[in-house]
């Protein structure tokens, strides 16, 4: 069992402990943010149609506001685009993993180096 490693997730929850989102939904909202598309957004991250509107939906029900804006095909075809509260919500998970990433990943690796020393 030499070769592991830590991660870290962070997520937004409720004052009763349920989780809004986390690393997961801001992947799939940065990645609809770049392609204007839940479709694209889901094949990339893997994810089932019905699950993620069900968990997109239940986000918007918890915040109290809409974060995605769906509009519908045409001659161009249709679009999912975030609302600017839903970019806001991208921005600052992005900013946070910039300015956070570094410093958790080396605090881990020495968290990590620790253990292997105390077990082997």
């Amino acid at each position: 069992m030499k070769n592991f490693t830590i991660k870290y997730k962070i997520w937004i929850e409720t004052n009763d402990n349920k989780g809004i989102l986390g690393d997961g939904k801001w992947k799939l909202l940065k990645t609809i943010s770049e392609t204007s598309s839940l479709k694209a957004a889901m094949k990339k991250h893997g994810l089932t149609y019905r699950k993620t509107w069900d968990n997109l939906n239940k986000i918007e029900e918890t915040l109290g506001f809409q974060i995605i804006k769906r509009q519908r095909g045409g001659k161009e075809g249709g679009k999912t685009i975030l609302t600017p509260q839903g970019q806001a919500i991208v921005n600052a998970f992005n900013k946070f993993h910039e300015k956070y990433d570094i410093i958790i990943t080396q605090a881990l690796q020495e968290t990590l180096t620790e253990i292997k020393q105390q077990i082997y």
